[in-house]
């Protein structure tokens, strides 16, 4: 598989959006060893419950998976990942009490938004060309305009 020239904090933010969603994986897994081993309660359904967090661990991973290959689809999805991070350590450190779980985590999210939303970033997910402004690449087509052209040069 051919890597796109996505800048470094594209796949920087794909490595560090992979830490939460493996967290997350792991939780799952945990969630359902613990329910198997317990009485089951009424109305607790231990398989939904965690297959609830495996399915989003594993679309998380593949969005961070995504950005760590360059690919521009996953940009979207890896800024919503950074939110829900961002949220999650704000209730951590406010509403649960925990600062020491809090801090880190909405650090983390905060980390992978500027990552993703820094220049050279931007400038890959709109398709800009050197020296190019973002008016001039939407003029152009910006990303779709950068599809076509390459699926164009595949063709010859």
């Amino acid at each position: 598989m051919k890597l796109s020239p996505a800048p470094r904090e594209v796949r920087l933010a794909g490595a560090v959006t992979a830490v939460p969603s493996l967290a997350l994986l792991v939780f799952g897994v945990i969630v359902l060893v613990n329910g198997l081993r317990s009485p089951a309660q009424p109305g607790n359904n231990v398989f939904v419950e965690s297959g609830t967090f495996i399915v989003v661990a594993l679309a998380f991973l593949a969005a961070s998976a995504g950005l760590v290959l360059g690919q521009t689809w996953a940009r979207s999805p890896g800024v919503v990942i950074a939110l829900i991070v961002i949220g999650l350590g704000w209730y951590l450190l406010g509403p649960s009490g925990e600062p020491l779980w809090g801090v880190p985590i909405a650090l983390l999210g905060i980390a992978t938004l500027v990552l993703l939303f820094r220049r050279p970033s931007r400038a890959w997910a709109l398709g800009l060309r050197e020296g190019e402004t973002e008016t001039e690449a939407a003029e152009r087509g910006g990303l779709a305009g950068r599809r076509a052209e390459r699926e164009g040069h595949e063709e010859d």
